[in-house]
């Protein structure tokens, strides 16, 4: 199950994370917060990872 753990502004932000996650070995995704499935670049995105891997993005976000 994915659980949200990052809630943006925009499609530029969620990558980052997305990224950034995806860079410490954590498999993640992003989808529009309003949940339709039109990806523009000025909506609002949930980023998402596995629910067992929420605890070390946790850690993550504690070090930054």
């Amino acid at each position: 199950m994915w659980v949200e753990v990052r809630h943006v502004p925009n499609r530029m932000l969620a990558e980052m994370w997305k990224d950034l996650f995806e860079g410490e070995g954590i498999p993640s995704r992003y989808l529009p917060a309003d949940g339709t499935l039109k990806f523009g670049e000025a909506s609002a995105y949930k980023v998402y990872v596995p629910g067992d891997k929420a605890h070390i993005v946790e850690e993550i976000l504690r070090k930054i």
